[in-house]
């Protein structure tokens, strides 16, 4: 029987190393991640122990990739390639440059596909947001999945949410997996009807005003709220959202009919319920449901931090480069939340455990 001692991991598009995490979280050896975004590289490293290679990945070659496997490592390759949420009606609807943009973006899947063909990794897993089932009539999942199979490998794959694996957030997410040996799937979900609420993830942290660092946590800030919007999240009661507010308060493009769809902005989180998706505009009041159930502030980004099941002590801030709160929510929205991370891995071991020598 085969054991994880034998295998390497390699995170491709491997950001703040929310998926790495999950794997260093069940004993893996995670040898390296690679992604272009430089500004990841000291969290990745800090808290991983692991190679971050600064590279575009579509730039990366088979003999690169290889090298950053051990030479005694059997080879697992996972990723996510970096595809921001969008509507197929949206992108019809785009002027050119926009579509390109999203063309570009779809197109890292055909790296991905390029590498493993390249490499023949034994087991691959492969994370992205479920749109990409229907981009382009599934031609981009499609031909991923085809080229998996042409090259031998058995593959599953399924719309998961990570609320059902201790995450304390409502996330779908795409989930694929593939190996040489035989076709096996992600564990069970391992939270089903005991999910992990708000105030189970985020109750215990230190009472903090908008625009203030906690003495004891400096990742530990919420945006600095205008004192309309501090109006706002006072009229707002938990759960609540806009809707509850005066009339006064209301924005104007709310009150006409096409605004009636965007009640989530400007709510809060509810303390027994889990929280929303967290994405790159995670600490706006204005960007989601991002407000605090109780505070009268956005969340923090150590909360945000939190409820996408990082532990409490990940490490984000380089002592070496200015505090940029933008970039570090971006990093955070953009992450694979490590509970879905170590579901996956859980999910790898297990079928580790049923190879031959």
């Amino acid at each position: 029987m085969a054991k994880i001692k034998d295998f390497a991991v390699v995170d491709l598009f491997c950001g703040i190393g929310g998926l790495t995490h999950g794997f260093v979280k069940e004993k893996f050896t995670v040898s390296a991640g690679v992604d272009f975004d430089n500004t990841c590289r000291y969290a990745y490293n800090t808290n991983n122990k692991a190679y971050f290679l600064y590279r575009d990945i579509t730039n990366l070659t088979a003999d690169e990739l290889n090298n950053l496997y051990p030479k005694n490592k059997r080879k697992i390759l996972v990723g996510c390639a970096p595809c921001q949420p969008f509507s197929i009606f949206n992108y019809k609807n785009n002027n050119n440059a926009e579509r390109q943009a999203v063309d570009n973006k779809w197109r890292l899947l055909y790296s991905f596909a390029n590498l493993i063909e390249a490499t023949q990794p034994e087991i691959v897993s492969m994370e992205n947001v479920p749109q990409l089932q229907k981009f382009n009539n599934g031609k981009v999942f499609n031909d991923f999945v085809l080229r998996l199979k042409k090259n031998g490998y058995k593959v599953s794959y399924g719309i998961v949410n990570a609320q059902n694996y201790g995450v304390p957030q409502r996330r779908k997410r795409l989930i694929l997996l593939a190996s040489k040996h035989s076709k096996f799937e992600l564990i069970p979900a391992t939270h089903k009807d005991n999910y992990v609420t708000v105030r189970q993830a985020i109750g215990h942290l230190p009472e903090i005003e908008d625009g203030e660092h906690c003495k004891d946590d400096f990742l530990h800030f919420p945006r600095k709220l205008s004192k309309l919007n501090k109006k706002r999240v006072l009229a707002t009661p938990e759960g609540g959202g806009w809707k509850d507010w005066d009339d006064s308060l209301v924005l104007e493009c709310h009150k006409k009919q096409g605004g009636q769809m965007y009640s989530s902005v400007y709510g809060r989180m509810s303390w027994e319920d889990v929280a929303p998706t967290m994405t790159t505009y995670c600490i706006g009041l204005n960007n989601g449901k991002f407000g605090h159930p109780q505070q009268n502030r956005a969340i923090s980004l150590r909360e945000a931090a939190i409820l996408q099941s990082f532990p409490e002590k990940y490490d984000l801030i380089d002592p070496d480069v200015a505090f940029n709160a933008q970039i570090l929510a971006r990093h955070i929205g953009n992450a694979v939340p490590v509970g879905l991370g170590q579901a996956i891995a859980k999910s790898i071991k297990k079928h580790i455990q049923t190879i031959d020598e």
